[in-house]
């Protein structure tokens, strides 16, 4: 009997997916191969917190008394504030501010319509997952900032790795997409997961304007 109850378990394990049903819930397991895929994604650090674990980011907030300036690209017609300090590079038509692991991305695209909630998802998001690591979709909103109304991607994915440590962390990714004439305006932030960067990444959002 034993030995018939722990074949019944080993075979209950070894399932792929599918959905089950919990009292008036509705689960759905993630299948085995999307499961060894998560298994291999960089891990989030967690730590003891008030009512459980608690995320913690690596390696660490924006500095509250962080300065802002502005900051125009070399297409011109748009400004943004950006991190004072923070290292620029310029790449393929995108200007890119970071510092460890935290980013700020700018780039400008031609776009004929503007975007909206239905084509982020249906085209936006599944670009994203194509060439980001270990991507993990999050929500595709609409919302308003002082420079216009945006649509908001939000997801996970695996940072590239240091280029001295060789570490990569999991990072949280807000993806800001402004549209006006003809053109779009990307701006995209980034940092690791659990880093309390709410307040620094609503400045930047806030700031952006077209000119």
């Amino acid at each position: 009997m034993a030995a018939l109850l722990l074949g019944l378990v080993l075979t209950a394990c070894s399932s792929g997916g599918g959905t089950t049903q919990t009292g008036s819930s509705t689960t759905t397991s993630v299948p085995s191969s999307a499961s060894t895929a998560a298994a291999s994604c960089a891990p989030v650090t967690t730590a003891p917190g008030g009512n459980g674990a608690k995320e913690v980011n690596d390696p660490g907030d924006i500095p509250d008394n962080q300065a802002f300036v502005p900051y125009a690209p070399p297409t011109g017609g748009l400004t943004v504030k950006v991190p004072e300090g923070w290292a620029r590079t310029e790449a393929g038509g995108e200007s890119t501010f970071s510092d460890k692991f935290n980013s700020v991305r700018l780039e400008v695209v031609p776009a004929a319509a503007t975007p909206t909630v239905a084509s982020a998802t249906t085209a936006e998001v599944p670009a994203l997952a194509a060439k980001g690591p270990c991507f993990e979709a999050g929500k595709v909103t609409m919302v308003h900032r002082k420079g216009g109304d945006a649509v908001l991607v939000t997801y996970r994915v695996d940072s590239p790795p240091d280029p001295v440590t060789g570490k990569v962390v999991r990072e949280a990714v807000e993806r800001y997409e402004f549209w006006r004439n003809g053109k779009e305006a990307v701006l995209t932030l980034s940092g690791a997961v659990g880093a309390d960067n709410v307040d620094p990444w609503k400045v930047v959002s806030d700031s952006f304007t077209w000119q």
